[in-house]
Protein backbone atom coordinates (compact mmCIF):
# COMPACT_ATOMS: atom_id res chain seq x y z
CA UNK A 1 0.00 0.00 0.00
CA UNK A 2 1.22 3.69 -1.00
CA UNK A 3 2.10 5.73 1.90
CA UNK A 4 0.76 8.80 3.04
CA UNK A 5 3.37 11.03 4.76
CA UNK A 6 2.64 13.90 7.12
CA UNK A 7 5.53 16.64 8.40
CA UNK A 8 5.52 18.93 11.19
CA UNK A 9 5.96 19.02 15.05
CA UNK A 10 3.88 17.21 18.11
CA UNK A 11 4.04 18.86 21.24
CA UNK A 12 2.92 18.13 24.94
CA UNK A 13 -0.45 19.77 25.72
CA UNK A 14 -1.49 20.43 29.21
CA UNK A 15 -4.76 21.13 29.95
CA UNK A 16 -6.80 22.08 33.18
CA UNK A 17 -9.67 19.40 33.60
CA UNK A 18 -13.04 20.32 31.82
CA UNK A 19 -13.73 23.69 31.15
CA UNK A 20 -11.21 25.38 34.52
CA UNK A 21 -9.02 27.86 33.91
CA UNK A 22 -5.68 27.33 33.56
CA UNK A 23 -3.73 26.96 37.13
CA UNK A 24 -7.08 27.20 38.72
CA UNK A 25 -6.55 23.34 40.23
CA UNK A 26 -2.74 22.05 40.49
CA UNK A 27 -3.67 19.67 38.00
CA UNK A 28 -3.40 19.05 34.10
CA UNK A 29 -5.02 16.43 31.98
CA UNK A 30 -1.62 15.20 28.98
CA UNK A 31 -2.05 15.04 25.72
CA UNK A 32 0.28 14.57 22.85
CA UNK A 33 -1.09 16.62 19.41
CA UNK A 34 0.07 18.96 16.98
CA UNK A 35 -1.65 19.75 13.45
CA UNK A 36 0.16 16.67 11.20
CA UNK A 37 0.04 14.45 14.09
CA UNK A 38 -3.25 14.93 14.42
CA UNK A 39 -4.00 14.29 10.63
CA UNK A 40 -1.73 11.40 10.70
CA UNK A 41 -4.24 9.73 13.38
CA UNK A 42 -7.25 10.27 12.24
CA UNK A 43 -5.82 8.81 8.34
CA UNK A 44 -4.87 5.65 10.30
CA UNK A 45 -7.90 5.74 11.94
CA UNK A 46 -9.25 5.20 8.15
CA UNK A 47 -7.39 2.66 7.30
CA UNK A 48 -4.41 4.26 5.24
CA UNK A 49 -0.78 4.01 5.65
CA UNK A 50 0.34 6.90 7.65
CA UNK A 51 4.34 8.17 7.59
CA UNK A 52 4.99 10.55 10.44
CA UNK A 53 7.82 12.61 10.11
CA UNK A 54 9.39 14.98 12.69
CA UNK A 55 12.05 15.45 14.93
CA UNK A 56 12.18 14.29 18.62
CA UNK A 57 14.47 14.46 21.50
CA UNK A 58 16.39 11.29 22.31
CA UNK A 59 14.83 10.87 25.85
CA UNK A 60 12.14 8.69 27.68
CA UNK A 61 9.76 11.93 26.27
CA UNK A 62 10.39 11.56 22.78
CA UNK A 63 9.88 7.62 23.12
CA UNK A 64 6.37 8.42 25.01
CA UNK A 65 5.48 10.44 21.31
CA UNK A 66 6.69 7.49 19.25
CA UNK A 67 4.82 5.06 21.49
CA UNK A 68 1.36 6.91 21.44
CA UNK A 69 1.79 7.09 17.66
CA UNK A 70 2.73 3.50 17.00
CA UNK A 71 -0.82 2.64 19.15
CA UNK A 72 -2.64 4.00 16.21
CA UNK A 73 -0.81 2.15 13.75
CA UNK A 74 1.41 4.84 12.14
CA UNK A 75 4.77 4.71 10.71
CA UNK A 76 7.24 6.07 12.97
CA UNK A 77 10.93 5.19 11.38
CA UNK A 78 11.34 8.27 9.99
CA UNK A 79 11.43 10.05 13.48
CA UNK A 80 14.43 11.91 13.92
CA UNK A 81 15.82 11.94 17.33
CA UNK A 82 17.66 15.37 17.96
CA UNK A 83 18.29 18.37 19.91
CA UNK A 84 16.87 18.80 23.46
CA UNK A 85 13.35 19.58 24.09
CA UNK A 86 9.89 18.49 23.48
CA UNK A 87 7.67 21.75 22.22
CA UNK A 88 4.51 22.63 24.85
CA UNK A 89 1.43 24.33 24.83
CA UNK A 90 -0.90 25.11 27.44
CA UNK A 91 -4.86 25.22 26.27
CA UNK A 92 -7.92 26.59 28.35
CA UNK A 93 -11.44 25.26 27.07
CA UNK A 94 -13.66 28.43 26.93
CA UNK A 95 -17.25 27.82 28.25
CA UNK A 96 -20.42 30.42 26.28
CA UNK A 97 -18.91 33.77 26.20
CA UNK A 98 -15.44 33.11 27.18
CA UNK A 99 -12.97 31.84 24.40
CA UNK A 100 -10.58 29.15 24.39
CA UNK A 101 -6.46 30.45 25.15
CA UNK A 102 -3.64 28.49 23.97
CA UNK A 103 0.30 29.53 25.46
CA UNK A 104 3.10 28.02 23.42
CA UNK A 105 6.35 27.07 24.91
CA UNK A 106 7.75 25.70 21.87
CA UNK A 107 11.41 27.93 21.28
CA UNK A 108 14.49 26.12 21.20
CA UNK A 109 12.33 22.84 20.81
CA UNK A 110 14.02 20.05 18.38
CA UNK A 111 11.99 20.42 15.84
CA UNK A 112 12.48 24.32 16.17
CA UNK A 113 16.50 23.67 15.49
CA UNK A 114 16.11 21.00 13.13
CA UNK A 115 17.12 22.09 10.06
CA UNK A 116 17.58 21.17 6.07
CA UNK A 117 19.71 17.99 5.81
CA UNK A 118 18.30 16.19 8.72
CA UNK A 119 15.47 14.41 6.98
CA UNK A 120 16.13 11.66 4.25
CA UNK A 121 13.85 12.61 1.91
CA UNK A 122 15.13 10.47 -0.45
CA UNK A 123 14.04 7.52 1.91
CA UNK A 124 10.72 9.07 3.68
CA UNK A 125 9.34 9.45 0.00
CA UNK A 126 9.82 5.64 -1.11
CA UNK A 127 6.30 4.76 -2.68
CA UNK A 128 4.43 7.23 -1.12
CA UNK A 129 1.74 9.09 -2.78
CA UNK A 130 0.66 12.17 -0.59
CA UNK A 131 2.44 14.48 1.23
CA UNK A 132 0.88 16.66 4.17
CA UNK A 133 2.19 19.62 6.08
CA UNK A 134 1.31 23.13 7.37
CA UNK A 135 2.25 27.03 8.23
CA UNK A 136 2.60 26.09 11.84
CA UNK A 137 6.47 24.66 11.42
CA UNK A 138 7.54 27.42 9.08
CA UNK A 139 6.37 29.92 11.82
CA UNK A 140 8.23 28.43 14.91
CA UNK A 141 11.55 29.16 13.11
CA UNK A 142 14.10 29.82 9.90
CA UNK A 143 15.64 26.87 9.72
CA UNK A 144 12.18 24.74 10.36
CA UNK A 145 10.98 27.20 7.26
CA UNK A 146 13.56 26.13 5.24
CA UNK A 147 13.42 22.46 6.02
CA UNK A 148 9.84 22.46 5.30
CA UNK A 149 10.43 23.95 1.97
CA UNK A 150 13.19 21.51 1.15
CA UNK A 151 10.18 18.80 2.11
CA UNK A 152 7.22 19.90 -0.27
CA UNK A 153 10.61 20.51 -3.25
CA UNK A 154 11.49 16.55 -2.87
CA UNK A 155 7.94 15.54 -2.51
CA UNK A 156 6.94 17.26 -5.90
CA UNK A 157 10.41 16.30 -7.74
CA UNK A 158 8.76 12.65 -7.60
CA UNK A 159 5.02 13.51 -8.27
CA UNK A 160 3.66 13.22 -4.93
CA UNK A 161 0.58 14.92 -4.39
CA UNK A 162 1.11 17.93 -1.68
CA UNK A 163 -1.27 18.90 0.35
CA UNK A 164 -1.01 22.11 2.82
CA UNK A 165 -2.85 23.66 5.77
CA UNK A 166 -2.08 27.06 5.86
CA UNK A 167 -3.17 26.97 9.53
CA UNK A 168 -2.11 30.63 10.56
CA UNK A 169 -0.62 30.99 14.12
CA UNK A 170 0.03 34.81 15.10
CA UNK A 171 1.66 34.13 18.30
CA UNK A 172 4.08 32.08 16.49
CA UNK A 173 5.77 34.33 13.53
CA UNK A 174 8.29 36.13 15.70
CA UNK A 175 11.63 35.47 14.23
CA UNK A 176 11.45 38.48 11.84
CA UNK A 177 9.46 36.96 8.93
CA UNK A 178 6.62 37.40 7.79
CA UNK A 179 4.05 34.31 7.16
CA UNK A 180 3.37 35.83 3.34
CA UNK A 181 6.97 36.17 2.25
CA UNK A 182 7.54 32.65 3.38
CA UNK A 183 4.21 30.65 2.84
CA UNK A 184 4.74 31.95 -0.72
CA UNK A 185 7.28 30.19 -1.89
CA UNK A 186 6.39 26.85 -0.05
CA UNK A 187 2.03 27.12 -1.50
CA UNK A 188 3.87 27.22 -4.79
CA UNK A 189 4.76 23.39 -4.17
CA UNK A 190 1.04 22.43 -3.38
CA UNK A 191 -1.45 20.75 -5.09
CA UNK A 192 -4.55 21.38 -2.65
CA UNK A 193 -4.91 23.69 0.06
CA UNK A 194 -6.53 24.09 3.00
CA UNK A 195 -7.44 26.97 5.23
CA UNK A 196 -10.16 29.63 6.76
CA UNK A 197 -10.48 33.16 5.72
CA UNK A 198 -7.82 34.18 8.43
CA UNK A 199 -5.27 31.29 7.43
CA UNK A 200 -6.14 32.90 2.75
CA UNK A 201 -5.57 36.71 4.47
CA UNK A 202 -2.61 36.20 6.75
CA UNK A 203 -0.46 33.97 5.62
CA UNK A 204 -1.05 35.18 1.98
CA UNK A 205 -2.05 38.63 2.43
CA UNK A 206 -4.60 38.65 -0.27
CA UNK A 207 -7.21 41.33 0.82
CA UNK A 208 -10.30 40.30 1.06
CA UNK A 209 -12.77 41.98 3.63
CA UNK A 210 -15.77 40.82 6.23
CA UNK A 211 -16.59 40.85 9.58
CA UNK A 212 -16.12 36.90 10.85
CA UNK A 213 -17.02 37.94 14.72
CA UNK A 214 -20.90 37.46 13.87
CA UNK A 215 -22.95 34.13 14.14
CA UNK A 216 -23.86 34.28 10.61
CA UNK A 217 -21.60 34.38 7.89
CA UNK A 218 -21.48 35.62 4.27
CA UNK A 219 -20.71 32.14 1.19
CA UNK A 220 -20.34 34.69 -1.09
CA UNK A 221 -17.24 36.10 0.92
CA UNK A 222 -16.02 32.54 0.59
CA UNK A 223 -16.69 32.23 -3.03
CA UNK A 224 -14.42 35.30 -3.60
CA UNK A 225 -11.65 34.39 -1.02
CA UNK A 226 -11.07 31.29 -3.09
CA UNK A 227 -11.25 32.49 -6.19
CA UNK A 228 -8.60 34.75 -5.15
CA UNK A 229 -6.37 31.87 -4.05
CA UNK A 230 -6.77 29.81 -6.80
CA UNK A 231 -6.02 32.68 -9.58
CA UNK A 232 -3.24 33.73 -7.50
CA UNK A 233 -1.62 30.00 -7.56
CA UNK A 234 -2.74 28.69 -10.12
CA UNK A 235 -0.97 25.01 -9.24
CA UNK A 236 -3.62 24.58 -6.82
CA UNK A 237 -5.79 21.90 -8.05
CA UNK A 238 -7.89 23.04 -5.07
CA UNK A 239 -8.17 25.37 -2.40
CA UNK A 240 -10.87 24.15 0.55
CA UNK A 241 -11.76 27.10 2.93
CA UNK A 242 -13.66 26.35 6.40
CA UNK A 243 -16.52 28.36 7.83
CA UNK A 244 -17.24 28.50 11.78
CA UNK A 245 -19.65 30.63 13.16
CA UNK A 246 -18.77 31.31 16.26
CA UNK A 247 -22.37 31.66 18.48
CA UNK A 248 -20.25 30.99 21.86
CA UNK A 249 -17.35 29.29 22.74
CA UNK A 250 -19.78 26.16 23.41
CA UNK A 251 -21.61 26.41 20.02
CA UNK A 252 -20.67 26.51 16.71
CA UNK A 253 -22.08 26.13 13.31
CA UNK A 254 -19.72 24.77 10.82
CA UNK A 255 -19.31 24.18 7.06
CA UNK A 256 -16.87 24.29 4.36
CA UNK A 257 -16.49 25.34 0.21
CA UNK A 258 -14.24 23.74 -1.69
CA UNK A 259 -13.32 25.53 -5.10
CA UNK A 260 -11.40 23.26 -7.83
CA UNK A 261 -11.00 24.70 -12.07
CA UNK A 262 -14.75 24.14 -12.58
CA UNK A 263 -16.85 25.56 -9.56
CA UNK A 264 -17.12 26.40 -5.62
CA UNK A 265 -19.15 23.88 -4.11
CA UNK A 266 -20.84 24.29 -0.57
CA UNK A 267 -21.13 21.72 1.95
CA UNK A 268 -23.67 21.14 4.75
CA UNK A 269 -23.90 22.87 7.80
CA UNK A 270 -23.76 21.72 10.89
CA UNK A 271 -25.05 23.05 14.34
CA UNK A 272 -22.73 21.92 16.91
CA UNK A 273 -23.88 22.77 20.76
CA UNK A 274 -22.10 21.88 23.76
CA UNK A 275 -18.52 21.61 22.37
CA UNK A 276 -16.21 18.93 24.31
CA UNK A 277 -13.15 20.02 22.47
CA UNK A 278 -12.56 22.41 19.38
CA UNK A 279 -9.04 22.07 18.90
CA UNK A 280 -7.75 19.27 16.35
CA UNK A 281 -11.23 20.75 14.55
CA UNK A 282 -9.14 22.05 11.30
CA UNK A 283 -7.02 18.69 11.38
CA UNK A 284 -9.77 16.19 11.32
CA UNK A 285 -11.28 18.68 8.31
CA UNK A 286 -7.85 18.31 6.37
CA UNK A 287 -7.59 14.45 7.35
CA UNK A 288 -11.23 13.81 6.32
CA UNK A 289 -10.30 15.64 3.07
CA UNK A 290 -7.27 13.89 2.24
CA UNK A 291 -9.53 10.08 2.67
CA UNK A 292 -12.42 11.63 0.57
CA UNK A 293 -10.46 12.70 -2.41
CA UNK A 294 -8.47 9.25 -2.49
CA UNK A 295 -11.50 7.11 -1.81
CA UNK A 296 -14.23 8.97 -3.31
CA UNK A 297 -12.60 10.75 -6.07
CA UNK A 298 -15.18 13.17 -5.93
CA UNK A 299 -15.34 16.51 -4.62
CA UNK A 300 -18.73 16.58 -3.30
CA UNK A 301 -18.27 13.20 -1.27
CA UNK A 302 -15.27 14.29 -0.19
CA UNK A 303 -15.58 17.81 1.14
CA UNK A 304 -18.90 16.34 2.72
CA UNK A 305 -17.00 13.91 4.50
CA UNK A 306 -14.52 16.34 5.91
CA UNK A 307 -17.14 18.34 7.42
CA UNK A 308 -18.60 15.80 8.71
CA UNK A 309 -15.20 14.13 10.18
CA UNK A 310 -14.47 17.55 11.39
CA UNK A 311 -17.90 17.81 13.33
CA UNK A 312 -17.40 14.78 15.32
CA UNK A 313 -13.83 15.82 16.40
CA UNK A 314 -15.76 18.73 18.37
CA UNK A 315 -16.96 15.98 20.44
CA UNK A 316 -13.73 14.37 21.54
CA UNK A 317 -11.59 15.43 24.04
CA UNK A 318 -7.81 15.79 22.94
CA UNK A 319 -6.49 16.77 19.62
CA UNK A 320 -6.77 13.91 17.58
CA UNK A 321 -9.86 12.55 15.77
CA UNK A 322 -10.57 9.04 17.22
CA UNK A 323 -13.85 8.92 15.30
CA UNK A 324 -14.22 5.97 12.74
CA UNK A 325 -15.00 6.45 8.87
CA UNK A 326 -18.23 4.22 9.93
CA UNK A 327 -19.11 6.82 12.31
CA UNK A 328 -18.38 10.06 9.64
CA UNK A 329 -20.38 8.19 7.04
CA UNK A 330 -23.64 8.04 9.29
CA UNK A 331 -23.34 11.59 10.15
CA UNK A 332 -22.86 12.38 6.37
CA UNK A 333 -26.54 9.87 6.06
CA UNK A 334 -27.75 11.83 8.57
CA UNK A 335 -27.27 9.86 12.40
CA UNK A 336 -27.64 12.84 14.31
CA UNK A 337 -29.80 11.75 17.18
CA UNK A 338 -27.00 10.73 19.46
CA UNK A 339 -29.33 7.68 20.74
CA UNK A 340 -26.92 5.26 22.24
CA UNK A 341 -26.08 2.48 20.26
CA UNK A 342 -26.90 -1.01 21.96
Amino acid sequence: MEAIVTFGEILLRLSPPGKEKLFQSPVFHIFFGGAEANVAVSLSNFGHSVRYVTVLPDNEIGESVASELKKFGIDTRFIVKKGNRLGIYFTETGANQRPSKVIYDREHSSMAEAKRGDIDWELVFKDAKWFHTTGITPAISQSAADLTLEAVNAAKSKDITVSIDLNYRAKLWRYGKSAPEVMKNIVKYADIGIANEEDCQKSLGIEEEMDVSGSKLDLSFYERLSKKVIDMYPNLEKIAITLRESHSADHNGWSAVLRNEKECLIGTKYDITDIVDRIGGGDAFSAGLIHGLIKFGNDKEALEFAIAASCLKHSIPGDFNLASEKEVLALMEGETSGRVQR
